[in-house]
């Protein structure tokens, strides 16, 4: 089940991330996740609705921007037999397949006015009205969102006011990955471990690799960062595998990496993993098993990182 130990990060933006979603993740408020494309907004919602009372019920994602018009009302709030052409028997839809658990509304913006009404309905009375329906039907279901819009033009342009207030109790803003780079290090550390352990070969990352990783913006966040590493480790059968900044480049979507944040400071890649080590310790607690979880890398290179750095 995706947690909040799914995430990996040491930057302070992402541990208030963290807390604010674990705070509204015990409660059954309606969550609205701000945040670019591939910065997890799902995962983020699993997480929430991992750590909340409907945990053990289903979790429904839906994407509003990949439906057809005329079929997001159907598929949302289902329909009755002989609804429309090819209606040959009832279908409950979403909502009520998610009775007592979570429904993930996906580029919220994207949904029709017209569905908008029946969902502003179901989150004010927990009724709805299957297509084709004489019945209301009674549901309970909590509803988390996503948007890759700013809000701004969320509110005034895609979603009704009132639905807007509805769904956005509280909301949670992702950033992008080019704005927390000292999370690039332990992603990319996180991401290798993993395909190491799926393709059961030894894969690390060169520091010329890293240097380059961490000089790039990231226009797809966290999911380029994960394709990115997936590419390179699918087409070196190699073992062990050092993957190295001639097998990133060609994977970068954009041709010249920006000059990051971090290289003003000039941090050597000895300092940036000190750093993030100590941050990790100090999110945890000096708990080293969590360190160890949000740094992306075992309990026992971790001890092996604090010999290093006398920590």
């Amino acid at each position: 089940h995706p947690s909040f130990e799914s995430f990996v990060y040491v930057s302070p933006i992402m541990q208030k991330v963290g807390e604010r979603a674990r705070a509204v993740g015990t409660t059954d408020a309606s969550v609205l996740v701000l945040g670019e494309t591939g910065t997890g907004k799902e995962l983020l919602a699993r997480a929430i609705h991992a750590a909340g009372p409907r945990a053990r019920k289903p979790f429904i994602p839906i994407n509003c921007g990949a439906l057809p018009r005329e079929l997001v009302e159907s598929e949302l709030f289902g329909f009755r037999r002989g609804a429309f052409t090819g209606a040959y028997a009832d279908a409950p839809g979403i909502f009520a397949s998610a009775s007592g658990g979570t429904v993930f509304l996906d580029e919220i913006g994207e949904m029709p006015r017209e569905v908008q009404v029946k969902l502003l309905r179901v989150l004010q009375e927990g009724e709805l009205r299957p297509v084709g329906g004489a019945k209301l039907v009674q549901v309970d279901v909590r509803v988390i969102s996503a948007t890759n819009r700013p809000p701004a033009e969320l509110r005034s342009a895609c979603l009704r006011e009132d639905l807007y207030y509805r769904i956005a109790t509280v909301t949670i803003e992702l950033p992008p990955l080019r704005s927390r780079m000292e999370d690039v290090l332990v992603l990319a550390q996180h991401f290798t471990t993993r395909l190491a352990r799926r393709y059961g070969r030894k894969i690390t990352l060169a520091r010329s690799a890293l240097e380059l990783l961490l000089n790039y913006s990231f226009p797809g966040n966290v999911r380029e960062l994960e394709n990115i590493l997936e590419g390179c480790a699918a087409v070196i059968p190699d073992d062990p595998q050092v993957i190295a900044d001639k097998d990133v480049k060609p994977l970068l979507s954009q041709p010249v990496p920006i000059v990051s944040a971090l290289s003003d400071q000039s941090l050597s890649m000895e300092e940036l993993e000190r750093l993030a080590v100590q941050r990790a310790l100090r999110v945890s607690q000096g708990n080293r098993t969590k360190a160890a979880s949000l740094l992306g890398i075992s309990r026992d290179t971790l001890y092996r990182k604090l010999k290093q750095f006398g920590l």
